[in-house]
């Protein structure tokens, strides 16, 4: 198979999506430059097929690179290497026990039927003015990326992990927040894909990421499974924005037998993704699963479809099941179709299940007056159970759509959600038609919690 040689410019990734224009941007500064060769001979699949129609691993060639024998010695220019002559049809294996230090950001956009194997720890480097001077650009929510992999089937698997080094980032963004506009202070996403097509991760361990753990970017077929995500801090300045698996632009997103314990969204698809797959996910200490959100931008069409979310465990988060958009001033528009929500279990959870059509820290006040313009319809939650928090007193479910946009066919089937403040109370505003349970406005809500005592958080 002819390799195709990419040149390493902002040409390369171009594509206008949603008026952003060019999608992809390499800031100034020093990288790592991949080269075209391929040393690899095509061989025969003697064993078998994977599910692509390539070589399995038994078949394939086995590309090595030196580890690093400390926390500075950077084998960048060695792992791209590697990859290069694994490309087209053989496997690079990092070994167990072994580090790999990236010191330097990597365009891997070339690839093409490769796999690796990763059963030790690629480890990036906690250099802040490098990273923030040299990174790949993403317009969305001013995202950046340690590196960028692309092209097409593309495996990586095994027992190994890609640790973000995010105390340095974690400790510096301490006080700021990701959507405040004068904030400069930008953290790398851990992992993060862009125009690639049949991509597998199998577990592997993603760990304190500075930013988002996954971004993925114009990408069809894409799956993770048995990975595990983990953040902490050993400081007093807590992970922020470590969402487990945010999307733009991508069809075919699945998510399979996976942990994650992160402090924000376990798994949040944005706009312009469509045909999810989600089962057996378990998540502690995050805002559980959300689709969205999608209407930030001005003039923009967003859309989140056919999504089916079955057996998924949310613990102690401040939301579980959530859709959401944004509202006010010079805002985007669009729709959240065709949702499922199936066999979930919640425990000591602020808000169980949201439908929040007043994002992000809008006032009462702006969002009606500028209502969201997202259509939010056919959304299904069925054997949702648990227990809320208390927090938002009685309220297990809030179904709070905005009158400046559809919000029709909200079902609600088999709803066991206990709340210690009191008799489960659902709230539906604004939904059009019944949700197959009884239910009352947000205003009676505050009533029956304002004469119990129940003490309310916004």
């Amino acid at each position: 198979m002819r390799f195709l040689t990419i040149a390493l410019a902002v040409s390369s990734f171009s594509a206008v999506v949603s008026g952003f224009g060019s999608l992809l941007d390499l800031s100034p500064g020093p990288s790592i430059n991949r080269h075209s060769h391929n040393l690899l001979p095509r061989k025969a699949c003697a064993t078998g097929t994977d599910n692509w129609g390539n070589c399995v691993e038994a078949d394939r060639a086995t590309v090595t690179i030196q580890h690093s024998t400390s926390d500075t010695d950077d084998v960048s220019a060695a792992f791209l290497d590697g990859l290069m002559k694994a490309n087209n049809g053989g496997r690079l294996y990092l070994d167990k026990g072994k580090k790999y230090v990236i010191a330097r950001k990597l365009d891997l956009t070339f690839l093409n039927d490769v796999y690796i194997r990763l059963d030790g720890v690629i480890k990036f480097t906690d250099n802040i003015t490098y990273w923030q001077a040299n990174h790949f650009a993403h317009p969305f929510q001013k995202s950046i990326a340690f590196w960028v992999w692309g092209g097409k089937d593309i495996k990586i698997y095994g027992s190994g992990t890609m640790n973000g080094n995010g105390q340095v980032w974690y400790d510096g963004f301490s006080g700021r927040e990701i959507l405040d506009d004068r904030n400069a202070f930008r953290r790398p996403v851990l992992f993060m894909t862009d125009n690639a097509t049949n991509v597998e991760v199998t577990g592997i361990k993603f760990l304190n990421s500075p930013c988002w753990n996954t971004f993925l970017v114009r990408t069809k077929n894409i799956a993770f499974d048995r990975c595990r995500f983990d953040a902490f801090s050993t400081s007093n300045a807590r992970p922020k924005n470590t969402d487990g698996f945010d999307s733009y632009n991508v069809d075919g997103l699945r998510v399979t037998n996976t942990e994650l314990d992160i402090g924000d969204d376990c798994f949040s698809p944005k706009s312009n993704t469509t045909n999810i797959f989600v089962e057996n996910l378990w998540c502690n200490n995050t805002h559980g699963v959300s689709m969205g959100s999608v209407g930030q931008y001005p003039g923009t069409l967003d859309y989140i479809t056919n999504a089916y979310i079955k057996n998924v465990t949310l613990l102690n988060g401040q939301t579980g099941t959530r859709l959401k958009a944004w509202a006010g001033k010079d805002k985007g528009y669009g729709y959240i179709r065709n949702i499922t929500f199936e066999d979930i279990t919640i425990q000591n959870t602020d808000q169980p299940v949201v439908l929040d059509q007043c994002y992000f820290n809008v006032s009462d006040e702006e969002c009606k007056k500028y209502p969201s313009k997202v259509n939010i319809t056919d959304v299904n939650f069925t054997n949702i159970r648990g227990t809320s928090s208390g927090k938002r007193g009685r309220a297990v479910v809030e179904l709070k759509c905005s009158p400046g946009a559809e919000c029709s066919n909200i079902q609600l089937k088999n709803i066991d959600i206990a709340s210690p403040a009191g008799e489960a109370v659902v709230i539906c505003d604004n939904v059009v038609g019944s949700v197959g349970i009884p239910c009352v406005t947000e205003e009676e809500s505050k009533e029956m919690d304002k004469d119990q005592g129940n003490d309310i958080e916004v």
